[in-house]
């Protein structure tokens, strides 16, 4: 057992490796995802915009080549400190965006899943992030904590399209039921999916197996809980045992859970970023394991 908290990996040995979803899209299964770069409430410009810039560059020095984003975060300012801090982007980084909601004045995320509004958001996309073409475009469809049953034809066909004529290069969707994620791959390639879960909520264990027996990559959105951190005596146990935090412990689950997880954990401080990418290289035994799995069970 593990007396001292983990410690940051040195560049270029991120925990997990990497995972080759497609030719010339290979991503680190450490990711950093970028929502928290925004105000609070997602609203509005970071809190400190040159910690903010240095977390971005850190996630780079340290090997991720996974960011995950959207323009609706700030709105827009996300992707623009983004550009600010990176571009011109390394050859090896490659930036996940979201289309398919938009941010109202009071805050709220009303879907956008019509032509003209998927067709401007991926153009506002590669104009603030400051790109000829997308790496990967998530349709998000369902609410922000569970799916939305219905068909996701018409909107995935327009971002179809919009991959056909060289503005994308991969799709992706989120927020999707399992027989979702099967009409979309009828439409067109699937690289990953973008689901809520995490430790303590494991609605998705089934189509967390079937994306790794498919060679998707199933990313874990609010893999630390989101607007309810995970709360568990059990996990609060096993990271003590390790030296190491709750949320440590969480990630480094996450990361052993399937082949084909990715972990995109947010953050605004360059030294909780570190934790983070740490933590997921926990070294978990088969005992840690079952227990942690009784927390969703």
């Amino acid at each position: 057992m593990s007396t001292s908290s983990p410690s940051a990996p040195r560049p270029g040995t991120l925990p997990g490796g990497s995972l080759d979803l497609a030719d010339g899209l290979t991503l680190t299964r450490v990711g950093y995802g970028a929502m928290q770069l925004a105000g609070p409430g997602v609203w509005g410009p970071p809190r400190d915009h040159d910690e903010a810039v240095a977390v971005l560059r850190e996630a780079v020095a340290l090997g991720i080549t996974h960011i995950d984003t959207s323009d609706y975060y700030g709105p827009y300012t996300v992707n623009a400190v983004i550009k600010e801090a990176l571009h011109p982007y390394p050859e090896e980084l490659h930036l996940v965006t979201k289309v398919g909601a938009r941010r109202d004045p009071d805050k709220s995320w009303p879907p956008a899943l019509s032509r003209a509004e998927l067709t401007s958001a991926v153009h506002d996309n590669l104009d603030h992030l400051g790109l000829d073409a997308l790496d990967v475009v998530n349709l998000r469809v369902g609410g922000i904590m569970e799916p939305v049953p219905g068909s996701l034809a018409e909107p995935f066909s327009v971002l179809a399209e919009l991959r056909e004529q060289g503005l994308i290069r991969h799709l992706g969707v989120s927020g999707v039921t399992p027989d979702q994620l099967t009409e979309a791959q009828s439409i067109a390639p699937v690289v990953c999916v973008q689901n809520f879960y995490n430790l303590a909520h494991r609605d998705d264990d089934d189509l967390v197996d079937r994306c790794a027996r498919e060679g998707i990559a199933y990313t874990s959105f609010f893999p630390l809980g989101g607007f309810s951190p995970l709360q568990s005596g059990v996990l609060e146990t096993v990271a003590a045992r390790h030296g190491a935090t709750p949320f440590q412990t969480a990630l480094a689950w996450l990361l052993r859970r399937s082949p084909t997880t990715l972990l995109i954990p947010g953050t605004s401080s360059v030294a909780h970023l570190r934790e983070n990418v740490a933590g997921a290289g926990l070294d978990l035994t088969e005992e840690d394991i079952k227990e942690l799995d009784t927390i969703g069970g």
